[in-house]
């Protein structure tokens, strides 16, 4: 039973880190990334702290003993209870202005989660590449082993060089060297991955690139990109809530008000009565109008800057993929893999040798690199198109 128990828990521990594709396990990292949960604690905080900003005064109570000459105990008492409170329709507007801001505050938290799955996704990517670039270096391994295995049986029948020989070893030993260097990147993209899963490994073997949405012609794809982009719709949000915030200030002359009960006692005679006050603010709202009003100048500013930022950002990656798109339609895999599969007959049956087919080989090999790069660059760009949709 105890056997049992150890061969279950094993399957269940290889299970959680089976194979994953990105979507699953950017799912994970958005439920388990330390930083991001850390952000939505704040970002409730700070709504709260808005929502504090509109509450009403605390109330205030007073009580005052007085004492007499030849009078026993307490001769007099008064007792003062009282609410201060702003004119209410600074109360609207001010709650209005709490809403626009907590729409700031949970646009900042949905930049800060996309831009975090964002890095996790392009991590994954890269773990893509890394991946095919070690198929790639897997399978020239093997074939160098096995061109090793037969040149080095003809050289100790005499049909080859020596020089062949240590041809076949040189590009062994370089091949070896760079599937070192890939699975040392690797392995630092999944030690990268599990931090941002808050410790909890995913395994990235044999996944895949996902389907990612068309782009189609510039002007649709510019005019959806404007109207997703977060960035651009957070600062139009600090705009609304720096336009209300001049509303806010502009009624800071009204007066505050206050009203009370007071009671006062002089031996066994008790008074009851009224508070009714006001206070005007003659002198502690100065400036704050125009420091709203230079708020909203600014904001304004920043939106417009914004939106040229995100209008030149949509023109470079719609460039650069592009560009990616028309590299990776000029390599034919199917052709260098059949290129690759000729040269080694022609190699083994003596029609070539070892020096002309590396130097063949070797071009094929790093184009097929050079297109898994480009294809990576493909990806990566539309991830960072679409970011706003993670």
């Amino acid at each position: 039973m105890k056997r049992m128990t150890i061969f279950l828990a094993a399957l269940c521990a290889s299970a959680a880190v089976q194979a994953q594709d990105v979507e699953s396990v950017l799912a994970q990292i958005e439920q388990n990334n330390r930083n991001l949960e850390a952000m939505r604690h704040e970002s409730d905080a700070a709504k709260l702290e808005v929502r504090s900003q509109n509450n009403l005064e605390d109330p205030s109570v007073e009580y005052s003993p007085f004492f007499a000459h030849g009078a026993d105990g307490i001769a007099s008492s008064e007792l003062v209870v009282s609410q201060g409170f702003d004119f209410p329709t600074l109360y609207a507007a001010r709650r209005k202005a709490g809403r626009l801001q907590s729409e700031g505050i949970e646009g900042r938290y949905g930049i800060a989660r996309r831009d975090i799955l964002l890095e996790a996704q392009l991590l994954c990517f890269e773990a893509i590449r890394l991946d095919r670039e070690r198929d790639l270096l897997e399978r020239r391994m093997k074939s160098a082993d096995e061109l090793l295995s037969l040149f080095e049986r003809r050289l100790e029948e005499g049909d080859a060089s020596a020089l062949e020989v240590n041809k076949i070893r040189m590009e062994r030993m370089d091949v070896a060297a760079e599937l070192s260097r890939n699975v040392a990147a690797r392995t630092t993209v999944m030690e990268s991955l599990c931090a941002m899963n808050g410790g909890r490994r995913v395994s990235m073997e044999g996944a895949d690139y996902p389907a990612m949405p068309s782009v189609g012609d510039f002007d649709a794809f510019r005019e959806r990109m404007l109207s997703e982009e977060l960035d651009l719709q957070v600062s139009e949000a600090d705009t609304r809530a720096a336009q209300q915030e001049v509303r806010v200030n502009s009624q800071n002359w009204l007066p505050k008000l206050e009203v009370g009960y007071r009671r006062n006692t002089d031996m066994d005679d008790a008074v009851n009565g009224f508070l009714v006050g006001a206070s005007f603010p003659i002198f502690s709202n100065r400036h704050k109008a125009g420091v709203a009003k230079a708020r909203y100048a600014a904001s304004q500013l920043r939106t417009e800057d914004v939106k040229e930022q995100t209008e030149a950002r949509i023109r470079s990656l719609y460039s650069d993929l592009e560009q990616s798109a028309a590299t990776m339609r000029t390599y034919d895999l199917s052709l260098m893999r059949s290129t690759l599969e000729l040269l080694r007959r022609a190699v083994e049956s003596g029609e070539l040798s070892v020096i002309e087919y590396y130097v063949e080989a070797d071009g094929i090999y790093s184009n097929m690199l050079s297109y898994v790069e480009v294809e990576n660059s493909y990806y990566s760009t539309l991830a960072q198109i679409f970011r706003n949709d993670l």
